[in-house]
């Protein structure tokens, strides 16, 4: 069962079971010209319940500007968590960005420098971007307390990854907390080129494990997991977290677990065509290189969540056939309106 939106008929599929996992919002700054630039789909494994949620947002802040996250629920409740996040973290962030913006010194016409300096010969952050990580960083802290503050969740075992894209005109700022994944689709002198834009935050980094011993956490694997490195409780083998940041798990808020995300800037050249966001159960089966191979390959812009969605869950079936397929979520941001599509990429 899969969850879908086409940005350009507007339409949402969903799912039989009915869960509301994908979220598409248009604001009223969006012009002609950027409609039908993006696609969402999700699609529920065989573990139990959907606990992945994603959303686009076309015309966040400036004119034809967008919001795109996914967001990866775990736990109990994990799929609760998910939802409240992916509903409430754009607004709280662009309010905190506004907020934030009012105390910065504007320029001499009364309005924010909304531009790419070039320092050295390289371009270089803004003083916008600098708002807007300000934001991430508030926006998240006050999401995670949003969260404990719920008082018919129990949340203490169950949390949630969030990966974000925030456009305003040419720049792109990438918030990351957890281990979904984003990755730039760029066209090079050998076709379309995967760049990934966030490090996986998993307890497995050294500078994320030296954190998290430092507050009496425990980092170590299971014996029939030797390559996956989880969190544990100082004197007790639970809960076991294999990630290291997340919203939520608020057992593990003492012991290094935290809702800071690493922010990541980057400024949209020509040759950039896309933006691609996906939980780990895309990661988990395909490359970066597979994916963006993918969505260079599929028959449009709508198309292109989709068709990474189901490459996944067919890989994790045929190489994992034993095992439980885990839940696949993909938002794809073209970042240039293409005339057409190539001919694919081997994968």
């Amino acid at each position: 069962m899969g969850l879908c939106i086409s940005v350009a008929s507007k339409e949402i599929h969903d799912a039989e079971d009915g869960h509301e996992n994908v979220i598409f919002f248009q604001g009223n700054n969006v012009s002609n010209g950027a409609l039908g630039l993006g696609s969402l789909y999700s699609k529920q494994g065989s573990k139990g319940l959907n606990q992945d949620a994603v959303i686009l947002y076309q015309g966040y802040g400036v004119e034809d500007g967008a919001f795109c996250g996914v967001f990866d629920g775990h736990g109990k409740n994990g799929h609760i968590v998910s939802k409240i996040v992916c509903n409430r973290l754009p607004s709280l962030l662009l309010g905190q960005r506004n907020a934030l913006a009012k105390t910065y010194t504007v320029a001499n016409d009364g309005t924010f420098q909304n531009h790419v300096e070039r320092i050295d010969g390289e371009l270089r952050p803004s003083k916008n971007f600098h708002i807007w990580k300000e934001a991430c960083i508030s926006a998240f802290k006050l999401m995670d307390k949003e969260v404990q503050l719920q008082k018919k969740l129990d949340s203490s075992c169950s949390g949630t990854t969030a990966v974000v894209v925030i456009r305003q005109d040419e720049d792109l700022i990438i918030a990351n907390l957890g281990d979904s994944r984003a990755v730039l689709g760029t066209i090079t002198n050998n076709g379309v080129t995967a760049i990934q834009l966030t490090t996986d935050l998993k307890p497995g980094l050294p500078c994320e494990a030296e954190r998290i011993r430092n507050c009496n956490g425990r980092v170590a694997a299971l014996r029939q997991e030797p390559h996956v490195q989880r969190v544990w409780l100082p004197n007790d083998d639970s809960p076991g977290l294999a990630m290291s940041r997340a919203i939520g798990d608020f057992i593990l808020k003492n012991h290094g677990i935290i809702a800071i995300p690493n922010i990541y800037y980057h400024c949209v050249t020509s040759n950039d065509q896309f933006i691609i966001l996906a939980t780990d159960g895309v990661w988990d089966v395909l490359n970066n290189d597979q994916v963006a191979s993918i969505v260079w390959a599929a028959d449009s812009e709508q198309a292109a969540a989709r068709a990474v969605v189901e490459v996944a869950t067919a890989t994790w079936k045929k190489r994992y056939p034993c095992a439980k397929v885990d839940d696949c979520t993909a938002t794809c941001l073209f970042l240039q309106k293409k005339q057409h599509f190539i001919v694919p990429v081997e994968t």
